[in-house]
């Protein structure tokens, strides 16, 4: 078990990981249709992105905590 100090970085991590490889698939099939490229131009497309969206789930992730926050009313 890790410590929970890595816990944003983790739930990042496989957030990230679930989100693009999902909306890269639906993106890859979209442009080239299925066929025997798809599956090796969708991992390419998912390893280009992965970083990408990890990053940006690590460092927006508060951010978007605090607006949720705001947003929501407290429980009664």
């Amino acid at each position: 078990m890790l410590p929970a100090r890595y816990a944003r970085a983790v739930f990042s991590l496989i957030m990230s990981g679930l989100m693009s490889c999902i909306v890269t698939g639906i993106a890859t099939v979209k442009a080239i249709g299925f066929g025997p490229r798809t599956v090796g131009d969708w991992m390419a497309s998912w390893a280009f992105c992965w970083p990408i969206a990890f990053t940006v789930i690590l460092l927006l992730g508060p951010t978007v905590q605090r607006l949720v926050n705001r947003l929501i009313s407290p429980q009664d």
